[in-house]
């Protein structure tokens, strides 16, 4: 089997550091421009990022003194809150660029920052390779594709964009192993970082380990020690993400949707067996032997997850009320699945399908070719995971549209560099060509007329309301004294992160109860919901006709409270807040309360 990448190879990339690093550089600086041209338009309304929001929301109350360890959304959720399964491992930077140079930057600084790395990683791949003549579409196609993906505009606080990047370290590594000493230990960590920052990435993480363990079984003792810092690095490091994000009161508990002791255990298991294993030398010797120690380990740490965390194989909405998923998951955009997608916005399909698809093509083709075998098979498993999960749900093309553009990139180089040194129309049309068909928007731009109908179901009526994502939507409320609102939950983040209310739900599966308190109440009989309402201490109900998810529950339910609303027949029990009568969002105060 052919090498990923030879000591030369390796050479060429560390000299060419400075150019990566400069085009990473300026293409961050264009981007950084082009947002302040248009007046950072994120910072003030969140676009329907409500992620972004929560962990804006999260980041200051870290700072305004809540407890580390401490996740409880206090504010969201029936009295008393519930605890988030986000990381404070990405709340924590955060945290310190607002400190140091205020909200307003860190709101700029920090997705700024991220985009440049995760080009400069792209870049890089793409030269280790593709060489030389990939070095110019990856930066074109690598960074119109981060940009398509949209982790990285201001505001941009969701961890996704950190998990992205760590995910492309880790195959940057992966392609360098075995010229590079640290390679595999960097990659062990940055895997390790990912499955802490959030149990999303575990199918990446899961790539990154079987490459490890398949490089080990099939090459020699580079691969060998390759595996060995891979496998140590890893389980180092999750032993010490559960130990910093984890009291110790909690360590042995087992949370599925969180880093917890299940996701650490097996992280110290793999690791350090996948380790013990490439070091011990009579397991070494042959591939028999490696073969029957990497079974072993396998079997162990399935036996691990069977008998101790069986629930951790379910579902991860399984415990999510069944009208929860009715009623809201199905309607939540990147929970889709590629089938869902293709039926209801062949647009989007197109752009965030049809790339990730080619680029496995292009794998396919070139390990056909036989041409560097080893490193192809790392982008053909990285990217082919990438595709699947965007099949089950189409948040997964956040991390397929970028990781295609990697060998989209050598693919275009090659293209290149045959028109350029051989000549011929027929070469440069089918550069140009590769060019066009690289470009997820070009595909999404192509489709757009087979996009029928708009968003909210409702035609022209709703077409052009607002959706009630800016800050300055929810000023009246800010103004008013401080209280709980019903709201659809989809505005939930967007209240904590512009007022100081609390908020009875929000798109959070943890807040299973809160969240259902409020779909009984928006979508049952209006005089029961008033009693509802007034039990739970419900102070105002917020609506905002613009919403899809409002166009969505009153088509549901059209009896119910949210319906009525919506049809301007408020029930005796609500108060109108006249001077938010027309305004985006329109407000009640509950008969009683303050």
């Amino acid at each position: 089997m052919a090498t990923v990448t030879t000591p030369t190879t390796w050479a060429r990339l560390r000299s060419h550091f400075a150019v990566d690093a400069a085009v990473a550089v300026g293409a961050a600086a264009l981007m950084l421009v082009m947002h302040a041209v248009r007046g950072f338009p994120t910072l003030a309304d969140s676009t329907g990022d409500n992620d972004s929001v929560m962990r804006l929301v999260q980041v200051r109350d870290l700072l305004a003194g809540q407890g580390w360890f401490d996740l409880t959304q206090y504010r969201m959720g029936l009295e008393g809150g519930f605890e988030m399964h986000w990381s404070r491992l990405v709340d924590l930077p955060i945290a310190l660029l607002v400190a140091g140079f205020g909200e307003p930057a860190a709101l700029v600084i920090w997705p700024t920052v991220l985009f440049g790395v995760a080009l400069f990683l792209t870049v890089r791949a793409a030269r280790a390779l593709g060489g030389e003549w990939a070095v110019l579409p990856a930066a074109v196609i690598g960074g119109l594709a981060l940009y398509f993906v949209d982790l990285f505009s201001p505001a941009s606080l969701d961890h996704h964009n950190v998990q992205l990047v760590l995910a492309l370290a880790t195959f940057l590594c992966l392609l360098n192993a075995r010229a590079r000493r640290q390679a595999g230990a960097i990659a062990g960590a940055c895997a390790a970082l990912m499955l802490a920052v959030g149990m999303e990435a575990a199918p990446y993480v899961a790539a990154a380990c079987a490459i490890a363990a398949v490089g080990f079984l099939a090459g020699d003792d580079t691969d060998a020690r390759m595996a060995r810092g891979f496998g140590t690095a890893f389980a180092v490091v999750g032993a010490v993400a559960l130990a910093a994000t984890v009291p110790m009161r909690d360590w042995l508990a087992v949370e599925c949707d969180a880093f917890s002791f299940p996701q650490a255990s097996l992280a110290v298991l793999g690791g350090a067996g996948l380790a013990a294993v490439a070091a011990t030398p009579a397991l070494a010797a042959s591939p028999r032997r490696r073969l029957a120690g990497l079974v072993v380990l396998g079997g162990l740490a399935a036996a691990l997850l069977l008998a101790a965390f069986p629930q951790c194989l379910a579902d991860p909405y399984a415990d999510l009320d069944p009208r929860l998923q009715r009623y809201w998951l199905s309607a939540v955009s990147e929970a889709q699945s590629v089938i869902s997608v293709l039926g209801s916005d062949p647009a989007m399909f197109a752009g965030f399908y049809i790339t990730p698809i080619i680029a496995l093509g292009v794998c396919g083709w070139s390990l056909a070719r036989k041409r560097d075998a080893r490193a192809w098979s790392v982008a053909a498993a990285f990217l082919g995971v990438a595709v699947l999960v965007s099949f089950w749900q189409v948040r997964g093309a956040m991390f397929s549209v970028p990781l295609a553009a990697i060998p989209l990139a050598t693919w275009v180089g090659g293209l290149r560099s045959k028109a350029e040194i051989k000549g011929g129309a027929p070469r440069q049309l089918a550069a140009v060509a590769a060019w066009l068909v690289s470009l997820n928007i070009v595909w999404q731009l192509a489709a757009l007329p087979l996009k029928s109908g708009s968003e909210g179901g409702d035609g022209g009526d709703t077409a052009s309301l607002e959706r009630c994502y800016a800050r300055s939507d929810y000023a009246m409320l800010g103004a008013l004294p401080a209280g709980l609102v019903l709201a659809v939950s989809n505005q939930g983040s967007t209240i904590l992160g512009a007022t100081g209310h609390r908020v009875l739900n929000g798109p959070y599966h943890r807040n299973n109860a809160g969240n259902l308190a409020a779909l009984d109440m928006l979508m049952g009989d209006p005089a029961e919901a008033g009693d509802m309402a007034r039990q739970l201490g419900v102070t105002y109900v917020a609506l905002c006709r613009g919403n899809p998810e409002t166009q969505s529950l009153r088509k549901w339910a059209p009896e119910g409270l949210l319906a009525g609303l919506v049809a301007g027949n408020a029930p005796s029990w609500l108060t109108p807040v006249d001077a938010t009568a027309g305004s985006a969002v329109e407000i009640w105060r509950v008969r009683g309360e303050r």
